[in-house]
């Protein structure tokens, strides 16, 4: 099948040193660009982001400061790449949230204009969660063939919750599970110890302000410490403590904090 195009299009991904739209940067570039005729034009690029990649990053896209050190930084491509994009309609996975804000800040810091306000931009995610949905009705029907009746009562979605997770266990068990860099994470196993190291084991606190990283440290993950380990941020910066525990932060976040620090 072919695209039916007006104007060139350009789907593109990024890989980066993390998730902050404003703190992190891009380390690799990577564009396809779909021309009305049906010409395919391919660029891509590796990007010095001057700053360290996180190793729970690396982990995730397998790209280290090592591949990337003698790499052009993004203002030396910045004019290349606007120019590429130039007069293209934008498409991409999760793109709306992550990849053309994080592409426009950079072409911002390098002082190139990049006005996406006349663009269309395409989220392939969007379309896929708008025509296959992730929510317990579909689960529901997905996993048992059955219609949710009542939902968000809470009776009907918790069966439905337990129906679920039992066909899961049935369709999956014995089945390996993988990262998003196909690293064997273990497999399915009707045993809930199994299913919470799958599912759970990176949580720290309810909230989610701490995680574990890939080494089974605990850091921070938000703000400006995002990414670093807590027990150093704790030590570095003792007032970071203090501030945490007057802000408006959950009262778990707050407990779990207070047993980290009070362990070292």
């Amino acid at each position: 099948m072919k695209l039916n195009l007006k104007k060139p299009l350009c789907v593109f991904d990024l890989e980066t040193t993390g998730i902050s739209i404003s703190q992190d940067r891009i380390i690799e570039i990577a564009v396809i660009k779909v021309m009305p005729s049906g010409e395919v034009i391919e660029k891509s690029n590796r990007v010095n982001p001057t700053i360290p990649i996180p190793p729970e990053s690396t982990a995730i896209h397998g790209i280290s400061n090592e591949d990337v050190k003698d790499k052009p930084v993004f203002k030396d491509l910045a004019k290349d790449y606007a120019k590429f994009f130039e007069g293209a309609d934008l498409g991409g996975f999760n793109i709306l949230k992550f990849d053309v804000p994080m592409l426009v800040e950079e072409f911002l810091r390098a002082g190139v204009e990049f006005d996406y306000s006349r663009r269309r931009i395409i989220d392939a995610q969007k379309i896929y969660h708008l025509m296959e949905k992730r929510n317990l009705a579909a689960a529901l029907k997905f996993y048992c063939n059955k219609d949710l009746t009542h939902a968000h009562s809470a009776a009907a979605d918790t069966q439905a919750t337990l129906d679920v997770l039992l066909a899961q266990v049935e369709r999956y068990e014995n089945q390996p599970v993988t990262d998003n860099m196909g690293k064997l994470m273990g497999t399915i196993q009707n045993d809930m110890d199994v299913l919470h190291q799958l599912t759970a084991t990176d949580m720290v606190d309810l909230a989610g302000r701490m995680i574990r990283n890939n080494k089974g440290e605990v850091i921070f993950n938000f703000g400006k410490h995002k990414g670093k380990v807590v027990t150093q941020v704790l030590k570095d910066e003792p007032s970071f403590y203090d501030w945490m525990m007057n802000s408006d932060f959950a009262l778990d976040t707050k407990r779990r904090l207070t047993e980290i620090k009070l362990s070292f």
